[in-house]
């Protein structure tokens, strides 16, 4: 896969610092979400705001902290250059602090078991991503191909980086498919990315600290993307599907 721009400066300027209106709740999901309105200046966008307080308490997450991982997905798709999750930032909202992420047009009809067979290659870099950052939750709308030029991205992380194998996938299809050798590159500098080490560390627990540089060394030396060694062994599909 070719590397694809970094999310531009102005993006990231917006969603740091522009006024953030207009909430209308997404019904679906299980903790609140809600599409919002960013303005700062002449520049504007839609984004999806997702606030600390209004996440649901769960048994294997710490309260309050979804928002941090939804973040830190957006961070390490940056810093692989994979460019895989839509633009997002931590920042006050009306309902207090959360995430900020940029939203995306996306064909409706559109998601994994409609695209899986001529997007492979496209998809390919997804799982990849899934088990670095062991996503609890890649249901099949959780791929979104975009309006216009047709660019997958994924949304949803905030279940992930837990320090226990607990991958959760519909893209079962992609195991034990070749790791395609471009890939290997990026995944091995992230040992070595200060900035990320450092954010990684601040937003995590020891413990998923640890687990994520395991999964990033043991990754960076497979030449197979096999699921087996981080999904969860009761449960590796996500519910629902899609």
């Amino acid at each position: 896969m070719a590397q694809r721009t970094k999310a531009s400066s102005a993006t990231l300027s917006l969603l740091r610092g522009g006024e953030v209106t207009n909430p209308r709740a997404i019904p679906a999901g299980h903790n609140a979400a809600f599409l919002v309105d960013v303005r700062q200046g002449d520049a504007a966008c839609k984004a999806v705001y997702k606030p600390r307080d209004g996440e649901r308490p769960l048994w294997d997450f710490p309260y309050g902290t979804l928002y941090r991982r939804e973040y830190l997905a957006w961070r390490v798709s940056e810093a692989l250059g994979w460019e895989i999750v839509p633009a997002t930032a931590i920042r006050e909202g009306p309902y207090g602090i959360g995430s900020l992420q940029l939203f995306i047009e996306a064909v409706p009809e559109a998601h994994y078991f409609t695209i899986q067979e001529q997007r492979r290659a496209d998809l390919t870099p997804i799982a990849v991503f899934d088990c670095l950052i062991n996503n609890t939750d890649r249901k099949g709308g959780h791929i979104l191909q975009a309006k216009g030029d047709g660019r997958l991205w994924g949304i949803d992380h905030g279940l992930s980086f837990h320090a226990e194998p607990k991958l959760r996938t519909v893209m079962w299809e992609l195991d034990k498919a070749p790791l395609p050798a471009s890939l290997v590159p990026a995944i091995a500098t992230l040992c070595h990315d200060e900035a990320l080490t450092k954010e990684i560390t601040s937003h995590l627990a020891p413990g998923e600290v640890t687990a994520f540089y395991q999964r990033v060394e043991a990754l960076a030396a497979a030449r197979a993307i096999s699921f087996k060694p981080f999904a969860d062994r009761r449960r590796p599909y996500p519910w629902p599907p899609l």
